[in-house]
């Protein structure tokens, strides 16, 4: 495998990475209250899966302009674990708007 996929995949596999750990940072400060945190937590991980996406789609627009690469098990892993990642990341997403709309729930009920 080339030095260039090998940079690819590695960009990928780091950005998806910074994902999932600013995604349970996010879910931690949700629990513990702190919305605000879990809000700009949570937007750090999008923007990190974003990343690892532009890195991805780059990486099929060069192979679609004609430049095949040889990919190999890294730049399938990082595939996988950049999928597996955004998968995370949207779920979470929805488990935080989940609670809120409970505690609102629960707040309107205990008036």
């Amino acid at each position: 495998m080339d030095e260039k996929v090998i940079n690819v995949a590695m960009q990928i596999i780091l950005n998806a990475g910074n994902a999932r750990n600013n995604v349970m940072s996010a879910m931690s400060a949700e629990m513990s209250g702190d919305k605000k945190k879990a809000n700009e937590l949570l937007d750090a991980a999008k923007e990190c899966v974003k990343k690892a996406h532009l890195q991805q789609t780059e990486a099929i627009q060069e192979e679609a302009r004609g430049n095949k690469m040889e990919i190999g098990l890294l730049f399938i892993h990082a595939q996988d674990t950049l999928m597996t990642i955004a998968s995370e990341v949207n779920m979470i997403e929805q488990m935080i708007k989940m609670n809120r709309r409970l505690e609102e729930k629960i707040n309107e009920n205990s008036k």
